[in-house]
């Protein structure tokens, strides 16, 4: 039998103060700082160079572009690398929780069966099952340190999987087979979930298709489609000039228009890119922070394709 330090209750609230102390902090706030900051750098070096300080070989719509970026990609990714680790947690729940049913049959307590537990390997899960083990061992009631780890993880899965656990444990009743029931509701949830996206993963494949060909597209009306129409312009105004018009009645093709119709082009690439990468996290997990991720690879693709290689 395991043996756990006997704490008073405010002996209890000290050492949860001190876990609480010694948790990662979240960054999410610094990463959106982070990112506000490098757009308002953006923004002001896109105005010095409209009014002709700063000569770098750049378009304002690049500084816009360059803006997009800062603010999508730091916090996109850092949302999908945390719901990656969430996901694994979460596949992993479902074995810990019958590893502690088990040590529970045995005629351990909630907190020593988790104790017991913590010596196994179960992924990204293992970290924060040594967390409650430690809390446990200092005094922390294995409640307390159970709903502990549903803040961290903070996940409806682990939250509800967790309240039921608590109130069985406070209850007193068979905790054993409570845990085995919600160990194969949790696995059954998994299961449904992950072929969801499976199922979600093809509608996000056609997203990202659909962007790439109007990319094409667009490359094709920039190289191909509008130079001709350039040319033919030009030719049409020369043939106009020589015969002592200002322009031949009919046969009018407006040049300086087109590079105001390759911008439109490039606006629409980015409107594209920006939406499109929402709907896809949306799509693939129903979440916009996580479509963030995809915004910035649609965006940073069609800067590359548009502004620098084809350019």
């Amino acid at each position: 039998m395991v043996t756990t330090k006997k704490l008073s209750q405010a002996e209890q609230q000290r050492a949860v103060k001190r876990i609480l102390a010694t948790e990662k902090a979240d960054r999410t706030k610094l990463l959106v700082g982070v990112s506000l900051t490098f757009v308002a750098v953006f923004g002001f070096m896109g105005f010095i160079d409209s009014i002709g300080s700063l000569n770098l070989p750049f378009e304002p719509v690049d500084y816009m572009i360059f803006a997009l970026l800062a603010m999508l990609g730091p916090y996109g990714f850092y949302a999908s690398t945390k719901e990656r680790n969430i996901r694994e947690i979460e596949r992993r729940l479902p074995d810990f929780l019958r590893d502690v049913a088990e040590a529970g049959r045995f005629g351990m307590t909630l907190a020593d069966s988790i104790v017991v537990a913590a010596t196994g390997r179960y992924g990204r899960l293992t970290p924060e099952i040594k967390k409650m083990s430690a809390q446990i061992e200092w005094g922390v009631p294995a409640s307390e340190a159970i709903r502990l780890f549903s803040e961290r993880v903070k996940t409806p899965l682990v939250v509800r999987m967790t309240s039921i656990i608590r109130k069985a444990n406070d209850a007193g009743g068979n905790v054993a087979d409570v845990l085995t029931m919600v160990s194969h509701d949790a696995k059954e949830t998994i299961l449904t979930q992950e072929e969801r996206n499976v199922t979600m993963s093809t509608y996000v494949m056609v997203v990202y298709i659909s962007f790439f060909v109007f990319i094409a597209t667009i490359l094709i009306l920039n190289m191909q489609f509008l130079p001709k129409m350039e040319e033919a312009g030009t030719t049409v105004n020369d043939a106009a000039k020589e015969m002592g018009l200002t322009e031949i009645p009919g046969v009018n093709i407006k040049v300086a228009v087109i590079d105001q119709v390759a911008f439109v082009f490039l606006l629409a690439v980015v409107v594209h890119a920006v939406g499109d990468g929402l709907l896809a996290g949306v799509i693939s997990q129903g979440s916009i922070s996580i479509g963030m991720r995809h915004s910035f690879i649609m965006l940073l693709t069609g800067f590359i394709m548009l502004r620098i290689l084809f350019a």
